[in-house]
């Protein structure tokens, strides 16, 4: 059921790419199904004690409400902010539904083993993803590759028009500096985990699985901070290579501010 209401996104974003009279209702349905996707996978966020996405699900209802407002007057920033998304879901697309994404994790395996062996801590392929050691599995799936945030980020990029010499310089930035610290980033985790790092509150951290708590905190906290922090200095650099797409964010924030304002003091 997830895995569909993700190409259902995935096709309406496309669709949304070709010009037509229908592009933002194209638009509202891959947002719509986006939202959707996002509550369904609340339960299993909630089994991993991972309160960031829950959030994020919640915060996707205002979200939805004013995009699809703004789409349906087919208003420019909202516009371009759908072409991020479906430009997003063109680079994702190709790894998410066809073995190109095994090819990938597969090569992302490889590579976390040798790093985690390079390091003196050595570890098993039990799997052709999956990694042991110190008897403590770790699966490595498409989300551990970096390509959603690869593709997130270079979707922004192209919601703006650009040079082509912005281009090279926006994927020079954006693929290797993603995928390298995903490799340290996936390293860090196993190596924390098994080693039992961080066997913290078990009464919030814990799932009832022998050392998950060294997990939750590797990677449900400190990767995700890290990560949050990497994809802030990698926005502040996209906005260094294209100035427009600096004043194209602060409008869009602005427009959803203003938005989420009126209807507060409305209510108020």
């Amino acid at each position: 059921m997830k895995e569909f209401l993700v190409l259902f996104s995935c096709i309406f974003f496309l669709l949304f790419l070709v010009p037509g009279r229908f592009r933002q209702y194209f638009a509202a349905l891959g947002w719509a199904g986006m939202v959707l996707f996002l509550w369904a996978e609340i339960p299993y966020y909630l089994s991993i004690n991972n309160f960031l996405y829950p959030l994020i699900a919640a915060l996707s209802i205002p979200f939805l409400i004013i995009t699809v407002r703004y789409l349906l007057k087919r208003e420019r920033l909202v516009m371009q902010l759908s072409t991020a998304a479906a430009v997003s879901f063109l680079i994702y697309a190709p790894f998410a539904f066809t073995p190109l994404g095994d090819i990938l994790i597969s090569v992302v395996v490889g590579q976390t083993l040798w790093l985690v062996n390079a390091l003196g801590y050595h570890a098993d392929l039990v799997d052709w993803n999956m990694l042991c050691r110190n008897a403590f599995l770790v699966e490595i799936i498409l989300a551990c590759t970096g390509i959603q945030a690869i593709a997130i980020m270079l979707g922004i990029a192209a919601a703006v028009p650009t040079t082509l010499r912005q281009k090279g310089l926006v994927f020079l930035l954006v693929v290797p500096t993603i995928y390298i610290l995903n490799l340290v980033r996936n390293t860090a985790v196993i190596i924390a985990y098994t080693e039992q790092w961080f066997p913290w509150f078990p009464e919030i951290a814990g799932n009832g699985e022998y050392g998950y708590e060294s997990f939750f905190w590797a990677h449900n906290v400190f990767a995700e901070l890290l990560a949050l922090l990497l994809l802030v200095a990698i926005a502040y650099a996209l906005f260094r290579i294209i100035p427009v797409l600096a004043d194209f964010a602060g409008d869009l924030i602005k427009l959803y501010i203003d938005e989420i304002t009126r209807v507060f003091c409305k209510d108020t």
